[in-house]
């Protein structure tokens, strides 16, 4: 009958700031393991090789991580992944987005307007948009058409977390009425 052994091996070492691995092998006699990454198979053992993670600070005297790591703000999955999607907007556009996810100060809507609309138009369109005029034709001035539309639409309905028809963009004519709109959108105002 073979022995079932479960305990800690050998292969213990924390791998930068991550979990550690650590390898059991069920059915196995525990001192016939001396490596860490290539640890032989039991001869005669039942051959399954089971892994858990650890918290690296299981290997700190004290259980403490505190000045070992930089000390950085936590950033959690929602905002890590806003910034993603935001990943080629400037960035005062995706800590303009951050800050409206935090707060919902609707302050942050032009700059978050302007961001998703610099990233799709032309770079030599950019300049007079970054100018921060609001009477700026979309078609005309920055060369928005209705494909360009459709895809800052789908970009500002993900980072405002908003739904906005098809019809409701027919009036769009210049950047002042995509701030005004999503601005009232956004407020809970009929447009």
């Amino acid at each position: 009958m073979a022995q079932n052994y479960s305990g800690k091996s050998t292969a213990n070492l924390p791998i930068g700031n991550g979990p550690c691995y650590r390898t059991s092998y069920i059915g196995a006699d525990p001192g016939m393991f001396s490596g860490f990454l290539d640890e032989p198979k039991p001869p005669g053992g039942v051959n399954i090789a089971k892994q858990t993670m650890t918290p690296a600070t299981e290997h700190l005297p004290g259980g403490s991580l505190v000045g070992l790591l930089p000390s950085e703000p936590r950033v959690d999955a929602e905002e890590s992944r806003l910034r993603d999607i935001l990943r080629r907007c400037s960035p005062a556009t995706r800590d303009a987005a951050c800050e409206f996810r935090r707060s919902g100060n609707l302050d942050c809507v032009p700059a978050i307007v302007v961001g998703v609309i610099d990233h799709y138009v032309v770079p030599e369109a950019r300049a007079k948009l970054r100018a921060g005029d609001d009477t700026l034709r979309l078609s005309e001035d920055l060369s928005i058409d209705s494909l360009t539309m459709l895809e800052i639409v789908f970009m500002a309905e993900e980072v405002l977390q908003v739904s906005i028809d098809n019809e409701e963009l027919r009036p769009f004519r210049t950047v002042g009425d995509v701030k005004r709109f999503v601005r009232m959108k956004l407020s809970g105002v009929a447009a």
